[in-house]
């Protein structure tokens, strides 16, 4: 009976351990499922747009976006797929220290046996029998007494070590068994944003040789333009507004204000490195002529030509303040660099950092993309609500 209450604590012990690996599983693919979610829903949209052979700017919008969550979809998946590695690995020699300790408790406890077998419980008789004195009996009565009781606890122990084994080698088979559908799960992800990716050129391809769509694109890079600028002043003030509370609560409690962070953004003029390891500036600061249109904008930051996939990298230590999508920049990142510096860089295929991280010099941030001119990097440096010509502030190349 005791034998039988022991192994149903030790379950209770064990099994969680395996369903919160279960639980971890089904969140993770809880996470995968609202991603694809989104994903067929820019589907559904792309599609209606392709039944009414209608080939827009927000078609193109839709593929970023979609391609956006794709890239994220995927990324996660190689993530989960590393973790349940790791978890095999872990649990594989969870499994090897638990068949080594039942291996000796086997051993230890065949000894015993084959000596019981030997002696016969006739030896225990004479060992009691032949005692010197009564204290001399009693003493052997309670060495036998715990040496059996030993014995009987040796055989609980491996019970519960070879129960504990089965729930391990069942944990173990839970996770080969998701690792193999992450596998090829992510795979068919893969496959799938290569087609997603061919669609998409396909569309630019179109896109680009349509005047009217060309002149529609101008249009909205000019009111993306003013949106960033209107964004920089909303975190601006939100700076401003911040700094006036610490101060307030600092007064209130007669306290020293703790001052905001500081950089050498400033210092760095002329020597900050570039965003990207290599690349060719295709569009200036300040005002810029369409090669097509031969219309006249303005460019509030520089355009650098790079291969699709590049790595793009903080030009100087800072926060990450903002994440989103903006049409004509796509997904765009700011990083605030203290006092008053911030720099931007958008046409980002895919984000690899989070609102609030911090981030050093020629950090990863992100990985180029393709906008409607090409592949490239946009890249801008204000002070404040003042935009500055990025190329007074990178090293020269």
């Amino acid at each position: 009976m005791n034998a039988r209450i022991f192994l149903c604590c030790l379950l209770c012990i064990v099994l969680p351990a395996g369903m919160s690996g279960q639980e971890e599983i089904k969140r993770r693919q809880t996470e995968l499922t609202a991603l694809r979610d989104q994903i067929r829903e820019y589907e559904g949209r792309i599609r209606e747009q392709q039944r009414d052979e209608k080939t827009t700017l927000e078609t193109l919008d839709d593929y970023d976006q979609q391609g956006t969550l794709l890239r994220r979809l995927v990324s996660k998946m190689r993530r989960q797929e590393q973790d349940l590695q790791k978890q095999i690995e872990t649990t594989k020699g969870k499994m090897r220290t638990l068949e080594g300790e039942l291996e000796f408790l086997k051993q230890h406890y065949a000894q015993y046996v084959r000596a019981v077998y030997k002696s016969g419980r006739t030896h225990d008789t004479e060992l009691l029998l032949t005692s010197g004195s009564l204290n001399q009996f009693y003493v052997r009565n309670e060495y036998l007494q715990r040496f059996a009781a030993q014995r009987k606890n040796d055989a609980r122990k491996i019970a519960a070590k070879k129960l504990e084994i089965e729930s391990v080698q069942a944990r173990a088979q839970v996770e080969l068994t998701e690792e193999r559908r992450m596998i090829a799960a992510k795979a068919a992800e893969e496959d799938r944003l290569t087609v997603q990716a061919e669609e998409r050129r396909d569309v630019l391809q179109v896109i680009r040789k349509d005047k009217n769509m060309l002149q529609r694109e101008l249009q909205r890079k000019t009111r993306a333009a003013k949106d960033m600028e209107g964004l920089i002043t909303q975190l601006v003030e939100a700076d401003r507004m911040k700094r006036e509370r610490a101060a307030s609560e600092a007064l209130k409690h007669e306290a020293v204000p703790k001052p905001p962070p500081t950089g050498d953004f400033q210092a760095r003029k002329g020597r900050l490195p570039w965003p990207v390891s290599e690349g060719t500036i295709v569009a200036r600061f300040g005002n810029q002529r369409h090669p097509t249109l031969k219309t006249i904008t303005q460019n509030i930051g520089i355009d650098i030509a790079v291969k699709p996939g590049t790595e793009v990298r903080s030009v100087a230590p800072g926060e990450v303040t903002y994440i989103s999508w903006l049409p004509s920049y796509g997904n765009l990142i700011i990083l605030d660099h203290y006092n008053g510096y911030r720099t931007i860089y958008t046409h980002l295929a895919e984000i690899t950092v989070t609102v609030g991280q911090q981030v050093g010099e020629f950090e990863p941030i992100g990985v180029s993309g393709e906008s409607l001119d090409g592949p490239r990097l946009h890249f801008e440096v204000w002070k404040e609500r003042d935009k500055q010509n990025p190329e007074q502030w990178l090293t020269r190349q």
